[in-house]
């Protein structure tokens, strides 16, 4: 169905393509799959024509053929739903689907009535329930995720690119989602996906395609391909212990929290983390897992509950309250709240310690770039330099420089939600190491994640939610995901 030959990119001072060779079938769902910076993303752009290779050759059904733009590859039958959601906020969900392809009366007029019925629908096959008059801005990003692949499925497109499709979804959203992919593929629609979640390229792909510093290491059947097998491809070397071990010895108790409450969000709750200790907290979506670390570091509001920092009772009304009582925060979206991505790299990381580097207001340059180039060190955050954007790296690097934000701000207790969700498996396994070495080095760490497999593995403890409420505190060892998921499904064990 598709083959691209010999596609070579470059950018100032990045080789993003070298002599890239991928081949796609009619019908089948095609994995493509490599760390943050492999090339995935830019190779799609050039299929999309978003943007055009420096050389090389493109064939649709045997036919070579010329994309110089985006609307030349949708005519090809060519469409991508983008990690980075391609939606106008200010346009209701039938005017966004049907964006640049409207459907027309004879005079030229817009026929709103037979787009708003094409789009209820799309609508009922992706079981998504929303207003069609309602601005998308207002939805949620799993709302968005789904108006993004109903535009996909408007257009019929032969030739199918998700990049990333389930990073906002929930898991019923996904089983829809991937129920979708199927008929689609029964259909004879090629699609290609890309992901960092290996369980799912398992569970529906038929093929993987990896790349790896702008090349190609090999396409492989999945039924084949062992998941180690998989991983070492991506990142070449083995990876025989993903998870560091624990050397948690039970410091003193750097946080307490008793009786926390937000009428209707958070019931009662009741925790305590230590120095050197890594906390998980985990749930179903939905269960308050962001809303308790959002209270906590004063970013919601609570109605009731008492607060300890290092033993004396404190009130965190506000974000900079938190700061100043030594907790910091690696929120959820680190591109809307982690970081600010027309900023450069220098500036994000000492961003949370201006006061440490400044005197009488005025910033201390050589202090800032000596400490932000420990911190690139530190963090092996692959950047062209201290003044790149950080909207310009990989989310992997992208995540490093918001970790790296409060490693020089004396904090006592971090606390991260969902440290790597859309990142590739070598930049986890860094920030697994970073983490853990954080609690060697004394500090207090709460970890929100809904990575199972993550929260065995990284936790010295483990608190379970389930609607506001937390259901059971488990030790790190012993615990199994059996246990988790009763506990976050509101059963007793």
């Amino acid at each position: 169905m598709l083959e691209m030959l010999g596609i070579n990119k470059s950018f100032p001072g990045v080789k993003a393509l070298d002599d890239v060779t991928f081949a796609v079938r009619r019908g089948e769902v095609h994995a493509l799959v490599g760390g943050n910076g492999a090339g995935k993303s830019t190779l799609m752009k050039i299929l999309a024509g978003a943007t055009l290779p420096d050389s090389g050759e493109i064939s649709i059904r045997g036919e070579k053929v010329s994309i110089t733009d985006p609307e030349t590859a949708r005519k090809l039958g060519i469409a991508i739903i983008y990690q980075e959601l391609n939606l106008v906020p200010v346009l209701n969900a039938v005017e966004n689907v049907f964006l640049g392809c409207e459907i027309r009366k004879k005079g030229g007029l817009l026929d709103k009535a037979a787009m708003e019925k094409a789009a209820a629908g799309l609508f009922r096959r992706l079981e998504l329930k929303v207003s069609l008059k309602e601005p998308v801005g207002n939805l949620s990003v799993a709302q968005q995720q789904m108006i993004e692949i109903a535009k996909a499925l408007h257009l019929n497109a032969e030739i199918l690119v998700m990049d990333e499709p389930t990073a906002a979804l929930t898991d019923h959203d996904i089983d829809t989602l991937f129920d979708i992919v199927l008929r689609l593929k029964e259909k004879g629609v090629t699609i290609i996906y890309i992901s960092h979640r290996l369980e799912e390229i398992y569970r529906i792909c038929d093929r993987v395609t990896v790349m790896r510093d702008g090349k190609i290491v090999g396409t492989r059947d999945t039924d084949k391909l062992s998941q180690q097998e998989l991983i070492r491809m991506m990142i070449n070397r083995d990876l025989t212990q993903v998870f560091p071990a624990s050397a948690c010895s039970g410091g003193r108790e750097v946080l307490r929290i008793e009786n926390l409450t937000r009428k209707g969000v958070l019931h009662n709750i009741n925790l305590r983390v230590c120095a050197g200790e890594v906390v998980g907290i985990t749930g179903l979506v939905g269960s308050g897992r962001t809303e308790l670390v959002r209270a906590i570091y004063g970013a919601d509001p609570v109605d009731s509950g008492t607060v300890w920092i290092d033993g004396e009772k404190v009130s965190i009304k506000s974000p900079h309250c938190a700061v100043r009582c030594g907790v910091g925060f690696v929120p959820e979206d680190r591109k809307e709240q982690g970081v600010i991505l027309r900023m450069a790299v220098k500036d994000n990381m000492t961003l949370a310690c201006l006061p440490l580097i400044a005197r009488s207001g005025v910033v201390n340059d050589r202090q800032e770039r000596r400490q932000a180039l420990q911190l690139v060190e530190k963090l092996n955050v692959k950047t062209s330099g201290l003044t790149q954007l950080v909207g310009n790296l990989s989310g992997g690097n992208q995540q490093k420089v918001a970790l790296a934000k409060w490693l020089a701000t004396n904090a006592k207790l971090l606390i991260f939600d969902e440290p790597t969700r859309g990142i590739d498996v070598g930049a986890k396994t860094e920030i697994y190491s970073f983490l853990r070495e954080l609690a060697r080095e004394g500090l207090a760490v709460i970890m929100v994640s809904s990575d199972l497999l993550e929260i065995l593995g990284l936790s010295d403890r483990i608190y379970v939610m389930y609607n506001g409420t937390i259901t059971g505190e488990l030790p790190g060892t012993g615990a199994c995901q059996e246990k988790i998921m009763s506990l976050a499904m509101g059963a007793a064990i």
